[in-house]
């Protein structure tokens, strides 16, 4: 797993962002917005996914004055993402990891083989700094727990 001091690792998908609109994102084309925090999470239009995002948007304010710029990420495709964004209100952007390679290289990956449903993102968080270098970490096993907002939002601030 990724975890605090190591090189983030860099990529590149789709993004889902303004007024439905997808677009090629490079996260190494982004550390100038450090801290970079990507919120990983399993699923859109489910029930803690929902909440997870939704929270993130009522903490945008906190992160702007922590100077730091979220990223949801998740295997939906983008135009699930942006039809998600569009139906719950949320302004920033979410990327695509459609492929897979994302959750792989960042080893969060997580099955829900009761279901048959493969490869989701375990819900996780990464702080990043303007070198790309993780600043802070949190992975969950279990999808139903949210992670400690304050908590990230103050690791940000400390970047």
């Amino acid at each position: 797993m990724v975890d605090v001091d190591d090189p983030a690792p860099d990529f590149t998908a789709p993004l889902a962002h303004d007024d439905g609109e997808v677009s090629p994102f490079t996260l190494s084309e982004h550390l100038d917005e450090a801290p970079v925090v990507l919120a990983f999470f399993p699923g859109a239009f489910t029930g803690v996914c929902t909440s997870e995002m939704n929270t993130w948007e009522s903490h945008l304010d906190d992160l702007d004055d922590a100077g730091a710029t979220i990223y949801g990420v998740s295997v939906d495709t983008p135009f699930a993402l942006n039809e998600f964004r569009d139906v719950e209100g949320i302004s920033f952007s979410i990327v695509s990891d459609s492929n897979k390679e994302i959750i792989d290289a960042y080893d969060v990956e997580m099955d829900f083989a009761d279901m048959g449903y493969y490869g989701v993102a375990k819900r996780s968080i990464f702080v990043l700094d303007a070198d790309g270098v993780v600043q802070y970490a949190w992975v969950s096993d279990d999808p139903g727990v949210e992670p400690d907002y304050e908590e990230v939002i103050a690791a940000a601030a400390d970047v």
